[in-house]
């Protein structure tokens, strides 16, 4: 017997979609025959991961906003769930350090604060009232979160970031109790330092090496890897799954060893350098 998963002639939106895990997630789910509403604030893109899904075969469309706008992101929601008919699964990835940076708890200012929680936690809130809107009207759907694994253990130099996922975390769970009696299911996923083209270019070959160590798989995720595992958490072989989230970060959270010579608070803090990237999940 072959147990396969199938998303055919559901409709799905993934925010924060224009690369990285956002990006796998869009395209797993058109894999697995879902078509998807790929959300982006830059329209080049969201274009070029509709353009991929479609030369695969799959089914895809561009839904454009800036997700800081609240309604901006409520319009995009309501956009992505009239284009594609229903909206059964919702993935919200959107996590920005925007203008901020890393740095020492004692050195973090109010607008630092505000702006990371504003950008993570208060933007998956925002979008997931939005989708769950949709979902309570058709009768059911699943929405997923894109938490961090930085909530797992201290994280030195980005306390308000990792709060912020944390609190999504949290979100989770509430969102689960508060919708399950609509039929909808609401669960996290909290990757790891996870081998995106950001890190790649943000890392040399040495810092990889050392964060691999790190890790009891000694390896480190791909962003495929993050993608499969939205595939069956939204899937109906998850269908008992909900306020749950599951990490994923080859057993970091396990270990709390320090490769020798290497700073990993500030490898975590060459990461979420706005001068690298712009939106981080």
């Amino acid at each position: 017997m072959t147990i396969e998963i199938d998303h055919t002639g559901k409709g799905a939106l993934v925010t924060g979609a224009g690369a990285g895990i956002g990006r796998e997630i869009a395209r797993w789910l058109a894999r697995a025959g879902a078509t998807v509403a790929v959300h982006d604030v830059r329209p080049d893109k969201a274009g070029s991961v509709v353009a991929e899904i479609e030369a695969e075969g799959g089914s895809a469309l561009a839904v454009i906003a800036d997700a800081r706008d609240d309604a901006a992101l409520e319009a995009m929601v309501d956009e992505a769930a009239s284009r594609l008919g229903h909206l059964d699964i919702a993935v919200n990835n959107v996590g920005m350090y925007g203008e901020h940076r890393p740095g020492p708890f004692t050195t973090l200012d109010g607008a630092h604060w505000r702006g990371l929680l504003e950008q993570n936690l208060v933007i998956t809130a925002l979008a997931g009232a939005a989708e769950a809107r949709h979902m309570v009207e058709q009768g059911g759907g699943v929405i997923l979160n894109v938490s961090s694994g930085e909530t797992t253990r201290p994280a030195p130099f980005m306390a308000a970031y990792a709060a912020a996922k944390a609190g999504i975390n949290h979100l989770t769970q509430t969102m689960a109790v508060e919708l399950g009696p609509s039929g909808i299911r609401v669960v996290a996923i909290a990757p790891g330092t996870t081998l995106t083209e950001t890190v790649r270019d943000a890392f040399d070959d040495e810092h990889v090496a050392a964060l691999v160590e790190a890790t009891p798989l000694r390896r480190m995720c791909d962003p495929d890897e993050l993608a499969r595992l939205a595939v069956f958490l939204t899937s109906d072989l998850a269908r008992c799954i909900t306020g749950q989230f599951i990490v994923a970060d080859a057993g970091a959270f396990l270990s709390r060893s320090r490769p020798a010579n290497r700073d990993p608070d500030a490898d975590r803090a060459a990461v979420h350098d706005p001068a690298r990237r712009e939106e981080r999940p």
